[in-house]
Formats: structure tokens, C-alpha cells, sequence
């Protein structure tokens, strides 16, 4: 007899919140047939040349070299102003492998950009359907790999970067954190997993509790796992590097941050990471918000939880960024 799987309850804050959302009619889920709309939806959403420069942020755009003969476009923010050379993150933007634009959810990298004095480059990958696995991820490690032998000329020190990425971008950016270790190459000094996208074989409780009421449910995972990885999905020939969850080595990755709320499909696999980072005698934070959905602080910033959380989550980068001076 099939299990059925109870979702804990919402934060009523939140809940309130996520209500309001939907009452304006903005997508919380999508499928292949509505992919189309969603990325237009997101593109209109995205953060303006304006509404960076009003923040105080110096950017440019650049078109690198990515995967197999590709190019990919890295956007690279500062502060105004900014002289010195700056430690730098990485930033692997979210949309469930399918949503393209290096400035989606970009706006908490300027915020910690403008109070610790950071570069924020931003990976504009290609996604999945068109682009499927190993495409986005191998895109995203040819752009850091880029940053790194660049650094002295975009002001970064190459010895204090760090990857950060939000949901498929946390997934993104766990592997490229994966690769950089096995490839020998950049030395990162840390990883922000925000509710990272892990694995692709919908095997924890956490992975089919969720229905269209809820964002990125269990449809809109196999919408994102389907278009990335196709008939393989779930099977034998799944590499680590497409689903970090499937990595049977975590010794020597650098110190990981990972959150996730506990109403969000990638909980248990977010738990299981960190673990399995501890196990491997890795350094690991992990939070696990009550009453969280997936994405909640930015769907509902005002909330006590989400102040709660990014308060939790710029103390963390701090206290990273004063070990290393």
C-alpha cells in the first residue's frame, strides 16, 4: 500500500503571503505545456539597469566562453566606487534548470555586495530543454573557471571566492563545487546552497508531499528533472555532477551553507547533504525553517521568518568572510 506523505503545516504568515501571490494570478508551479509563459512571466520580473544603478551597483556584462565551443554571458556587479580587490561569490541563478537570466533573484548578492564590499558575477547558463545535462553545469564551471584565471583584472581575489546558488542554482552550485574539487580548480572558500535542487530520483518523503498548492511541487520537479536529464532520469547513467545527491565522495569541499524550509521538496535531500558532508568530516550549516516553502523569503520578504533567515544567512557569509582575512 503506497505511503501517503503529509506536508507540515505553513507559517501562517507565509501562508498569508503566498496567498496574496497567487490572488494576483503569478504562476507558483509549471509544466512543459506552460513552461513558455513562466520564462516570460520571470522576464519581466527581472531587476533593471536602472533599479541596479539606483542600488548603487557599478555592472557590466561579458560574453565568455562556455561548454563545448558555447558562450554564456557573466554579469559582474560591484559597488560604486569600489577600488580594492574584493573577495567575490559566484552566483548560479534559480528556475528549476529550465528559466535562463543572470539577474534572476540576484537582488540578495547586491545587498551583501554593498555591505561587505564583495564582486557578485553572475552565470548566465543554458538551460534545459533546449540545452540539456551536462550543458547548464558545465556552462556554470567554465564561467567560474574564467572568474578565477581573470581575477586580477575584474579586482577579485582569486583565493577568497565563493559559489552561491537558489534552488536548481543551489543544485548548480553544489556540483560546481564537485568539480572544482575533482578537476583541481578554483579553490572556493565556501558554498551557499539555498533549498538546492539534488536529486533527481523523487526518493525522499519530502519529494511527492507537495501538490499544485504548494510551490515547485512534485509536477514542477519532473517538468525541471524531465527537460534536463530525459529518458535517463532516475536511472543508472546519472552523473554526480547533474544531481549532487548522487556523489559518493563529499571529503574536501569547502564549507557549505544550506537552508531550506520544512514545506519545500528538496528538504530531505537538503538534510541528507549536509549530513553527508559531516560524515566526510566537512564543515556544514544547516537550517531547516519551519513552516518554510520553497523560495519563502523571496516570495514573502517582509515575513519574521524571512528576515529571520536572511539575517541567519548574511551572518554565516560574515563570519566566513572574517576567517579569511
Amino acid at each position: 500500500m503506497a505511503v501517503r506523505r503529509v506536508r507540515p503545516p505553513l507559517d501562517p504568515e507565509l501562508a498569508a503571503g503566498l496567498a496574496a501571490v497567487q490572488a494576483q494570478g503569478i504562476p507558483i508551479n509549471f509544466r512543459p505545456e506552460n513552461l513558455q509563459d513562466a520564462r516570460r512571466i520571470g522576464r519581466e520580473r527581472l531587476i533593471s539597469d536602472r533599479e541596479l544603478r539606483e542600488r548603487g551597483i557599478d555592472f557590466e556584462e561579458l560574453r565568455v566562453p562556455g561548454h563545448a565551443g558555447g558562450e554564456i554571458s557573466l554579469l559582474i556587479c560591484r559597488p560604486a566606487g569600489l577600488s580594492k580587490v574584493a573577495a567575490a561569490v559566484y552566483y548560479i541563478h534559480g528556475g528549476g534548470m529550465v528559466m535562463a537570466g543572470n539577474r534572476v533573484g540576484i537582488e540578495s548578492m547586491l545587498d551583501w555586495a554593498i555591505e561587505f564590499g564583495l564582486v557578485v558575477v553572475s552565470v548566465e547558463y543554458r538551460v534545459a530543454p533546449e540545452y540539456p545535462d551536462p550543458i547548464p553545469v558545465e556552462d556554470c564551471y567554465a564561467g567560474l573557471v574564467w572568474t578565477a584565471d581573470h581575477a586580477e583584472e575584474l579586482g577579485i581575489a582569486a583565493s577568497h571566492m565563493l559559489v552561491a546558488g537558489i534552488s536548481a542554482g543551489g543544485g548548480l552550485a553544489a556540483a560546481t563545487a564537485l568539480m572544482a574539487r575533482d578537476r583541481q580548480g578554483p579553490a572556493l572558500m565556501g558554498q551557499i546552497l539555498g533549498c538546492p535542487m539534488l536529486d533527481d530520483r523523487e526518493i525522499t518523503p519530502s519529494s511527492t508531499m507537495l501538490d499544485q498548492d504548494s510551490p515547485w511541487d512534485r509536477g514542477s520537479n519532473d517538468t525541471g528533472w524531465n527537460a534536463l536529464l530525459g529518458a535517463r532520469r532516475g536511472g543508472p547513467d546519472v552523473s554526480a555532477y547533474a544531481a549532487p545527491a548522487r556523489s559518493a565522495d563529499f571529503a574536501g569541499l569547502p564549507s557549505a551553507f544550506i537552508e531550506v524550509g520544512s514545506v519545500d521538496t528538496f528538504r530531505d535531500e537538503s538534510v541528507d547533504y549536509a549530513s553527508r558532508i559531516w560524515q566526510a568530516g566537512g564543515a556544514a550549516e544547516l537550517n531547516v525553517w519551519p513552516g518554510g516553502f520553497h523560495g519563502f523569503d523571496g516570495v514573502v520578504p517582509q515575513a519574521a521568518l524571512s528576515q529571520m533567515a536572511r539575517w541567519v544567512r548574511t551572518d554565516w557569509l560574515r563570519r566566513l568572510l572574517a576567517a579569511r582575512q
